[in-house]
């Protein structure tokens, strides 16, 4: 069957992803990424999944699993319904259609690829057509903060799988994703000393002040083979006090693993505890570097030949963005990512989706679904 041909209904795929993108649900609010799930769960069981609830651990959100055809070795597609975007993003970033463009809270990061997916396994259906391999579909809670809490359980059910397909955000102008960067994050602390601000300013070490000397020696570390960012801090308590704790988190990023082993010593070097003020440096969650196979590669040839079909000409490469594709595609699992929709703004106020790549997106994965073996 050329997937050009399978039945697709724009108008009623974008009321779907209204409503999944109208449930706001940032990562730390576990309640609202539950919500997230009920819908997503409701979607899937509605278009034949057997569905499964995997309560969430370490204060995350739950995760959805979805079956269809029979069990056994498949094809693993796996998305998150986690976002950066806390509640109350919607009032001021709304569902809204225009010019061909269709924006809201996490509709490219990954609610529209996650629902592109469903459609291509609703359409299938629709139309009798049973895929050669067992399809399972996993939702999970945590990608923004780096998958702490199902590392373990994307690895378990990717390592019992065929294929992975991930609909993260198109790369570029519709691209493939074939590997990632190494990623890790990194807690920062500083330490000062306190005392009154008006009275005893003189007396105090401003645990503010030391963090911002260090972040900005922390990002001056960038180079061409890595890169440093911070991007959250948070310290004082008191306005009239000079603070006494500052904490911050970085973001470290490399093409190859051993550049990001060298960018976190360069980082270690800058602790420093001499029994006053003080600078700490702990290594959190990391995302470990995706090379692309010779397996990946034959998924993304597979991949460009169904979009030829489709009228698409779609190019591939490694991106510098994390996602859970790193554990898959480093553990040696044949994995393809950036299936997802194409647009611009993802994690910003800006953020939207090409609403033509739904309907694109949705025909090349059901023809992977259809053709891989």
């Amino acid at each position: 069957m050329n997937m050009q041909d399978l039945p697709f209904d724009a108008d009623a795929a974008l009321e779907r992803l209204r409503g999944w993108v109208e449930i706001e649900s940032p990562t730390f609010d576990s309640a609202a990424v539950n919500k997230a799930m009920d819908r997503a769960a409701d979607d899937l069981a509605s278009i034949g999944g057997r569905t499964a609830r995997i309560p969430g651990t370490m204060g995350y959100g739950d995760c959805v699993v979805a079956q269809f055809g029979a069990t056994g070795p498949g094809i693993l597609v796996m998305g998150h319904l986690d976002t950066v975007h806390p509640v109350g993003t919607l009032e001021v970033l709304p569902f809204a259609i225009k010019d061909g463009r269709c924006s809201g809270p996490g509709i490219l990061d990954m609610k529209g690829g996650c629902v592109a997916a469903l459609e291509a396994i609703a359409s299938l259906s629709r139309v009798g057509r049973k895929t050669p391999l067992p399809v399972t579909v996993l939702l999970t809670s945590d990608e923004e903060v780096g998958s702490p809490s199902t590392r373990g359980l994307i690895e378990d059910m990717a390592g019992r799988n065929k294929y992975v397909l991930v609909p993260e955000p198109a790369l570029g102008a519709g691209g493939l994703v074939t590997g990632r960067y190494a990623i890790s994050r990194y807690r920062l602390a500083a330490r000062g000393r306190p005392s009154h601000a008006g009275q005893a300013l003189k007396d105090g070490r401003s645990a503010i002040s030391l963090m911002a000397r260090k972040i900005i020696e922390i990002e001056a570390l960038t180079t061409e083979d890595y890169t440093f960012s911070v991007g959250t801090i948070h310290g004082g308590q008191w306005v009239n006090c000079v603070p006494t704790l500052c904490n911050a988190e970085a973001l470290s990023m490399a093409k190859r693993q051993a550049d990001l082993d060298l960018a976190e010593q360069k980082l270690m070097a800058l602790a420093f505890d001499e029994g006053g003020p003080s600078f700490g440096v702990e290594p959190s969650v990391a995302r470990p570097v995706w090379e692309p196979s010779p397996e990946t590669l034959k998924l993304y040839e597979l991949a460009r030949g169904i979009a030829l079909e489709l009228g698409q000409a779609i190019d591939h490469g490694s991106d510098g963005g994390g996602s859970d594709a790193n554990f898959t595609g480093h553990a040696g699992i044949p994995t393809l990512d950036g299936l997802g929709l194409t647009g611009r703004g993802l994690h910003t106020l800006e953020e939207y989706i090409e609403i033509d790549s739904l309907e694109k997106r949705t025909r090349l994965i059901a023809g992977l679904l259809m053709r891989l073996q």
